[in-house]
């Protein structure tokens, strides 16, 4: 098993080049569909619109949304110009919005309008109540000085914020030249995403991942499963954590396979989507399992295209993965780790027999020790 000195953007392009018409991103539900060939162009567009506004090598750029459709453009726009992905966690409320973005230095922020109670418009302009008043990309903050930008993804217009249509029309006059100048300056060894711990024991630690660090990653991931490039991924988990942006979206990128997004987790959804879509392959916590094995429509679905998955994030009961073994006929994994790890430390492999799988962690992954 090899590591690769690859950046996310290079391992897009060599898809888009490799397998241009496969399908690369799926929205089930909204029958939303991106080749890799598409994905990588909308991609560039969108990092274009980044540099137009004024991000860099190093700039930090936020994003406080659910999966949305946008949510995987944005972070491969940052890559493939050098920015630094932060991610937020849409649970945070006021406070914790604040010290993130004070934090990090955070230069632009993409946000949708909310999520569950949280409205995330309202927060922000309690935060930067500058955006009444300032031009769009005019921002000037005493408090949030780094801030230039918010960024609203979605058609409605917001006072103070781009919308991304106006993002990729102002991408659209940067120059080509210097466009592939910024791609060509990005190296492997350089931080892509900037993930927030959970600050059990303190304040939250904003921990810097390379390209190296996560695509490697996710690459071992996949190769516990043995993922190919005839996988399809149903990835229900959230994206702002690593669950979702690195074991999921970095282990689809690095096998060239189908990743099938849930915007916000429904088990029917879940269900629906591989149904439809003949998922191969299922991430989530113990109680999406749960949801999912208990939902009066569960036996509607076929379910027989699934062939493994990750059970991880809490405590996996003995029990529950035989259900979901028999019910959903899926040979299930874990990863344990930590967010400073990229996160994973050590899993179980799909060839393991079942008492290694649901009673232990697996054992360390390829090329990392633990003491």
């Amino acid at each position: 098993m090899q590591l690769f000195e690859r950046t996310v953007g290079d391992w897009l392009e060599y898809w888009a080049k490799e397998t241009p018409d496969k399908e690369y991103i799926v929205y089930s539900d909204r029958n939303l569909r991106f080749t890799w060939k598409s994905f990588n162009q909308r991609v560039d567009e969108m990092a274009k619109g980044f540099v137009a506004i004024g991000v860099e090598k190093d700039s930090k750029v936020g994003i406080w949304a659910t999966n949305v459709p946008d949510w995987l453009t944005i972070l491969y726009a940052c890559a493939k110009v050098g920015a630094i992905c932060v991610t937020v966690n849409t649970n945070y409320k006021q406070a914790e919005l604040e010290y993130l973005c004070k934090h990090s230095d955070m230069h632009t922020l993409c946000i949708i309008d909310g999520d569950r109670d949280g409205d995330f418009i309202e927060m922000v302009n309690t935060m930067l109540p500058e955006l009444k008043t300032c031009e769009r990309g005019k921002l000037q903050s005493k408090e949030f000085p780094f801030m230039k930008n918010i960024v609203y993804i979605g058609q409605e217009k917001q006072r103070g914020m781009y919308t991304t249509a106006e993002l990729l029309l102002l991408g659209s006059n940067v120059d080509d030249d210097k466009f592939n100048r910024m791609k060509s300056d990005v190296k492997c060894h350089d931080v892509v995403n900037m993930q927030y711990t959970s600050g059990t024991t303190g304040f939250p630690k904003g921990v810097m991942l390379t390209h190296y660090n996560i695509t490697n990653n996710g690459y071992l991931t996949g190769e516990h499963m043995k993922f190919t490039q005839n996988d399809k991924l149903c990835c229900c988990v959230p994206l702002f954590h690593c669950f979702g942006v690195v074991l999921a979206t970095m282990n689809c990128l690095t096998h060239g396979c189908t990743q099938v997004m849930i915007e916000r987790f429904n088990p029917l959804l879940v269900l629906a989507s591989i149904h439809k879509e003949r998922c191969t392959a299922l991430y989530g916590v113990p109680t999406m399992f749960i949801a999912e094995l208990n939902h009066p429509m569960f036996e509607l679905f076929d379910l027989s295209s699934l062939r493994t998955g990750i059970m991880a994030g809490a405590l996996c009961p003995i029990e529950l993965m035989k259900r979901v073994e028999e019910k959903m006929f899926m040979k299930v994994t874990s990863v344990y780790g930590l967010t400073e790890a990229s996160p994973g430390m050590t899993a179980t492999r799909i060839d393991d027999p079942f008492e290694v799988r649901s009673e232990t962690v697996g054992r360390e992954f390829e090329y990392t020790e633990v003491m």
